[in-house]
């Protein structure tokens, strides 16, 4: 195994210049034959050369025999690093050994010490022509259609300068790019007039910066979102992000910071909806020595924090109304007063809001200044809800696993039929609840692999019927506490009508925790909605 040809370690935007290094070679390479062969090889022969993931290889399913009722089998057919006998060696049926499996389940494999893995077969490469320290092993399933075809595969040193997440991100993408050349190749022998179209669009899928930003998906939505955020990050303007809770606002507001020029400065997040009223002024703007008391010294805002840098409001239609006008005059003319100061601080910010709310409509209600609301609408970018992005889920279902198992050290993986479930559900709750879904399975699940049957005891419970109740009148005795679900259900911003909502209310003689509870609602969740019925 070689190393890497740098002698001393290579700082983060080193390791960029050989990422972008090896894209530039291998898709130099596309498009000039219809077979993928050099292009690959290339691939693997820069995998191991620029980033030090050594004996890559890429083995593919073997064409189906003369016996249908055959086992499905995979050899390797492309690598850098194995000799020739090596590579005559490598053969695998379907589920075999570590290659096998990923080839049977189309989910990726991390063995952080193959020596410590029994389904590790050193079949290729014997044991003795490794390095002595701890190797690691990485396989990532190559897809067509959805379905796997194949397996990217290497060895890497264990202990790097370089994290293990920059391999992966970096592989991810050479394994989609492996699939794509693969589907091009077959496609070719059908339409071979489509090749070059079918190249644009490969280059235009791997070009995409949503792995810059730790965005994962490619969905038209989330492509034309982003494209509007690169139109406008080299701008000043404010930025206004719209759409239903979880999302990913956080994301894409840090996204508009590291594409613009102020990348290297703060980037500061705060959440309205968890500031009391009394401390909004505090918080934001800071305070002086003495301003209050218990303020023994002065302390800097988070507008001051964020100076130079990006400051981002999430849940901006939380802000009280006295606080909006002091946003406001801060916004156009770039200076603040801290709480008890009597001198302007000049600030340099840019501003990214975020909201679930309908701004427009509490204008209209007189909860939101309309000047405001003008200043903050300058660039709207909406961001599509997941329902949106159903060709996204599965990636994001494979990369929330792959956390999981890493922070809790499982090892587990869906089946094709559970992701087909996956991607059937609604997500009322989004990305936010897919990802609490998925770690959820993966410390209760009692098994590795999880099926679509297994899948549904984790699934949201529906409503509860008190939803459809009608409005009754409170009983004088005290009414049981309603069992909450063993997984609570993330319900539509409108899914429960003020007369549920009022019902519920009357049920439990006006206390909300049960009422909300009773409808399998967070107490804030609840408050939202009588605040949206005008019920509050």
């Amino acid at each position: 195994m070689q190393p890497t040809p740098a002698t001393t370690p290579l700082t983060s935007g080193e390791w960029r210049e050989q990422e972008l290094l090896l894209m530039r070679e291998v898709m130099r390479l596309v498009g000039r034959s219809p077979a993928p062969a050099l292009a690959l090889r290339t691939m693997l022969h820069l995998m191991s050369e620029l980033l030090g993931l050594n004996r890559g290889r890429i083995v593919l399913s073997d064409p189906p025999g003369a016996d249908p009722g055959a086992p499905r089998s995979a050899s390797i057919q492309h690598a850098y690093g194995l000799t020739r006998q090596e590579v005559a060696r490598g053969h695998y049926r379907l589920g075999e050994g570590i290659t096998g499996r990923v080839l049977a389940s189309g989910q990726p494999a991390i063995v952080q010490d193959i020596d410590a893995e029994p389904l590790f077969l050193f079949r290729a490469v014997a044991r003795a022509k490794l390095p002595p320290e701890t190797v690691a092993f990485i396989a990532l399933p190559i897809e067509v259609n959805n379905l796997p075809i194949g397996v990217l595969a290497c060895h890497r040193i264990r202990s790097r300068q370089r994290h293990l997440n920059d391999d992966l991100s970096v592989l991810r993408v050479l394994a989609t790019l492996a699939g794509q050349l693969l589907q091009l190749e077959q496609l070719v022998a059908e339409q071979t007039g489509q090749l070059q179209a079918r190249n644009a669009v490969l280059a235009q899928a791997l070009n995409t910066n949503t792995a810059r930003y730790g965005l994962i998906g490619n969905s038209p939505p989330l492509l034309r979102a982003l494209s509007e955020l690169e139109r406008v990050s080299q701008t000043q303007a404010t930025v206004l992000l719209l759409g239903e809770s979880g999302t990913g606002k956080e994301l894409f507001a840090r996204a508009v910071h590291l594409a613009s020029g102020r990348r290297d400065q703060p980037f500061i997040k705060v959440n309205c909806s968890a500031i009391p009223d009394t401390l909004f002024e505090s918080e934001l703007f800071g305070y002086e020595r003495g301003a209050f008391t218990g303020a023994s010294t002065a302390r800097s805002g988070w507008f001051e924090q964020a100076n130079g840098g990006t400051i981002f409001l999430d849940e901006i239609g939380e802000l009280p109304l006295a606080m909006q006008s002091k946003l406001l005059r801060t916004l156009q003319e770039g200076t603040l007063v801290r709480l008890g100061g009597k001198r302007e601080l000049r600030v340099n910010v840019r501003l990214v809001a975020a909201t679930n709310r309908d701004l427009a409509r509490e204008v209209d209600a007189g909860r939101f200044r309309q000047d405001l609301y003008y200043r903050l609408n300058v660039i709207p970018i909406r961001l599509p809800s997941l329902r949106e992005r159903v060709e996204d889920i599965r990636a994001l279902v494979l990369h929330f696993v792959s956390r999981a198992n890493q922070a809790h050290q499982r090892n587990v993986y869906l089946s094709t039929e559970a992701l087909q479930r996956l991607e059937e559900h609604a997500w009322p709750g989004n990305i936010r609840e897919l990802g609490n879904l998925i770690e959820r399975v993966v410390l209760l699940a009692d098994h590795t692999q999880i099926t679509a049957r297994e899948l549904e005891r984790f699934m949201p419970y529906a409503a509860s019927p008190v939803a459809t109740l009608a409005p009754v009148a409170a009983p004088a005795r005290v009414v049981a506490e309603p069992e909450a679900p063993l997984v609570r259900d993330y319900g539509f911003a409108n899914a429960h009508n003020a007369q549920a909502l009022k019902a519920a209310l009357d049920l439990y003689q006006g206390n909300q925790s049960r009422a909300a509870q009773s409808l399998g609602l967070t107490l804030r969740q609840f408050g939202y909605r009588l605040r949206k019925a005008g019920l509050r």
